[in-house]
């Protein structure tokens, strides 16, 4: 009988660890079945670029797996039955919008269902704030930026790395516009003294008006109030003041954080239920200094290698995987033009090191265009050849070191 391995989300995390699960185990021995609501690859790191009016390569996802073994299948995941081992998804089709419930039976579940945006409970926030945390809030910005006249207030709210992206690329594209940024602390405040410099420099440059140590506490149609009482006209409000986990995880038995992500050892297995790995922004994994790793692309792909790895560890007999995740860098997109590569220590705070101008955007465009074709590529450079599902699974303390290929780990960049 196959060993049924299920990969919910197919963001950067679930595609890449269902493309070399495939890669490493035999056809006879797995099906590999990769469950996503949307039927393309979105590229979440260019988001931005989206809503100011730029179109993005299409990726379907049938085209990426073709010939590989997996199983892509088009749904909603709705709920997850840890103790039954089952996943409910929701496949819409075009006679029945609402969809037909499917249940799913798994023997090891891959859950990388992301994370979406939060309005930190501010009112007004989820009323009349655009997001770019998905395809379709980037969609509807990008209709909302394109009715503007010139000289309409766009205020960004979030001076965190996905706020740098989004006022840059909106200053630059439009630079007919008024883009004032909003951050609840300094501007760059975790950047190097070189990285806070070369940011504040570009906003100044493209004519972004920047309030710092400013908490938003209300947003309306036209304008967001702060906690000093101040008004900021606001024609477009833009929300990126961080990102929340989908709430299925927390209602299973699964072990979670207080944010909802799923507690994981090293290998990404959940602490409660071994049958269950976490990547990416739904799991709760602790790098180096023994904090949680950051919801981000540079997180959750060396995720996905090394619950991969593990995942054929465990079936083959081989070793696991037992290279510690780590950072080397920030890379921060500040429109088309300019870029800012801030190096950090392996977990991740600033040192003194960066790199600036037009040729850290060109860094930071080989990142985004490396991360896309390793998704597309999950075959491209995986060592060792493919390994056979023993009848019996050892445990960890009976993995041997008989194969040490058997896993593939890897560091965040």
């Amino acid at each position: 009988m196959q060993h049924r391995i299920i990969v919910l989300g197919a963001g950067y995390a679930g595609a890449i660890a269902a493309g070399r699960l495939a890669r490493r185990l035999y056809r006879e021995d797995v099906t590999v079945t990769l469950v996503n609501a949307e039927p393309d690859f979105v590229e979440r790191v260019r988001l931005h670029q989206l809503a100011t009016g730029q179109d993005l390569k299409e990726r379907p996802l049938d085209e990426m797996f073709a010939g590989t073994g997996v199983e892509v299948r088009l749904g909603r995941v709705t709920g997850v039955d840890v103790d039954r081992k089952t996943v409910t998804v929701v496949a819409a089709t075009a006679v029945d919008a609402n969809g037909t419930a499917e249940e799913l039976s798994y023997d090891t579940l891959v859950y990388a269902l992301g994370s979406g945006w939060t309005d930190h409970g501010v009112p007004g926030a989820a009323e009349h704030a655009h997001q770019i945390a998905g395809r379709a809030g980037a969609l509807r910005l990008r209709e909302r930026l394109a009715r503007l006249d010139a000289g309409q207030p766009v205020v960004v709210v979030g001076g965190g790395l996905t706020g740098l992206e989004a006022a840059t690329e909106i200053a630059e594209a439009r630079p007919d516009l008024d883009v004032a940024l909003v951050a609840r602390g300094g501007l760059g405040d975790w950047l190097s003294p070189k990285g806070r410099a070369h940011l504040r420099k570009v906003c100044r440059d493209l004519g972004i008006t920047t309030y710092e140590n400013a908490a938003v506490t209300g947003v309306t149609a036209d304008h967001v109030t702060t906690g000093d009482g101040s008004a900021i006209p606001a024609a477009v409000t833009v929300w990126t003041t961080g990102f929340a986990v989908h709430a299925i995880a927390g209602a299973t038995a699964l072990e979670t954080g207080a944010d909802g992500r799923i507690v994981v050892d090293a290998s990404m297995r959940s602490l409660s239920h071994p049958d269950v790995y976490a990547v990416g922004d739904a799991a709760m994994a602790t790098g180096p200094g023994g904090g949680p790793l950051r919801m981000s692309c540079a997180s959750g792909t060396p995720m996905a290698w090394q619950a991969a790895g593990a995942i054929v560890a465990r079936l083959t007999g081989g070793k696991l995987p037992d290279v510690p995740l780590r950072y080397f860098n920030q890379c921060v997109s500040l429109g088309r033009k300019e870029g800012l590569i801030q190096y950090v220590t392996a977990d991740d705070r600033a040192v003194r090191g960066a790199l600036t101008g037009r040729f850290a955007a060109f860094y930071k465009e080989l990142v985004c265009k490396g991360a896309a074709w390793g998704v597309a590529n999950p075959f491209f450079g995986m060592p060792g050849r493919r390994r056979h599902v023993v009848a019996r699974p050892r445990t960890d303390a009976a993995v041997s070191a008989a194969d040490p290929a058997g896993a593939t780990a890897g560091v965040s960049a």
